[in-house]
Formats: C-alpha cells, structure tokens, sequence
C-alpha cells in the first residue's frame, strides 16, 4: 500500500475517516484536510446507509412479531407526545433506559424498573400513546383509586 500523501509504500497506518494508508504524521495532517478524505468518507458513508433510508434496528436478533408486537404507525406516535418529552428530560429516567437497552437480562432489568416509579409513570404514558384506555377503563380506574 502507498501512503495517500506521500506514495512511500506504507502499511503502518489508516485515516480514521476514510481508512486510506498513510506513513507519519504529517501525512496524516495533510490528508485529513484533503477533498480527497471527504469525497472518501462520503462514498464509505453512502455505501453503509441501509438502502430504504431507514434506521435499522440495533439487535443482533432479527425483529420478530407476537401478539404484544405494537405496529410501526403507533410506534411513530410516541415521538410526538408532549408527556414522554418531558420525561425523557430527566436524567435519572435517561440513565434507566440505557441500563436496560444493555442489560444481559432484560426480564430482570424491567421488574427491576417497574418498581420506579418514574418509570412506572413513563411506562404509562407510552401506553397511553399506543394502546389508550377506553371511557370503561377509566372508570374503573376511577373507581379503585
């Protein structure tokens, strides 16, 4: 391999941005302002993108449906409910979340959660947006509170 700046055969190194050799330092410093490295990383970006412009979901397990699965479309209208944006601005809920997206158990991580009640009430509101209670149902509420 030739370094992008200099064409001494290297194979000490890669651009961070774009993966072309380089063999110092200042070869680094002058590729990494080149049009070169942009084009580059444009073209490695473009070919990563998923092909229908949607985000792909970070799981190594394919998605798969059952009867608890919430359609895409309701999914979509938790992003405009005021109620989750004002929780989401708390950094304790926050911090929840992230524990659970990564913890090895996720069964433990929620029954541990469910006994938050930030993220009892959080929980809620997502329920509200996707699955809202009917008149019956809130007046049974009503009437066990």
């Amino acid at each position: 391999m030739e370094c992008v700046s200099c064409a001494t055969a290297t194979n000490k190194y890669k651009c961070s941005k774009c993966l072309a050799p380089y063999c110092s330092v200042n070869c680094y410093k002058a590729h990494k302002e080149s049009p070169e490295c942009a084009e580059r990383t444009a073209a490695i970006q473009a070919t990563q993108k998923p092909k229908n412009n949607e985000e792909e979901e970070p799981t190594i397990y394919p998605p798969f449906s059952t009867d608890d699965t919430v359609p895409k479309n309701l999914l979509e209208k938790l992003e405009h409910s005021e109620p989750l944006r004002q929780l989401l601005r708390n950094p304790h809920l926050c911090a929840l979340l992230k524990e659970i997206d990564v913890a090895h158990n996720a069964n433990l991580a929620m029954t541990a959660a469910m006994q938050e009640p930030l993220f009892v009430e959080f929980a809620n509101a997502c329920l509200e947006v996707v699955e809202p209670m009917t008149e019956a149902e809130k007046e049974d509420l009503r009437l066990c509170s």
